[in-house]
């Protein structure tokens, strides 16, 4: 089992849910947080007076998948995420040592 995690712009994770469910993935969290990468933030002008905005508003999806899931996950992210500028995000993979469905006690594969 893997963990997907994938830190896009917020405007696109409707066509990424909606890529994911044509893929047959179902189950995602997903978080809004603050961050940034190479592009370091970017200067704003409110009322007049000029700020640096150095944490950028983005989503955390996080995916649980079988093995066999994995590239065809990360390549359906990529392809509905993918703006081509700069701040599109990142896709990390983890593995999963164990899960367990709580209402049923089922564990590893049969929890996905």
């Amino acid at each position: 089992m893997k963990f997907v995690t994938a830190v896009i712009k917020p405007f696109k994770l409707d066509e990424v849910r909606d890529a994911l469910n044509a893929i047959g993935v179902h189950g995602m969290t997903v978080a809004e947080v603050k961050g940034y990468g190479r592009q370091r933030g970017h200067k704003e002008i409110y009322r007049g007076a000029e700020y640096n905005v150095d944490f950028l508003p983005k989503v955390r999806v996080d995916i649980a998948v079988q093995e066999d899931q994995v590239e065809r996950v990360i390549e359906t992210i990529r392809k509905a995420a993918k703006t081509g500028q700069i701040g599109d995000g990142k896709i990390f993979v983890t593995s999963i040592e164990h899960a367990i469905r709580i209402r049923t006690g089922e564990s590893d594969q049969d929890a996905l």
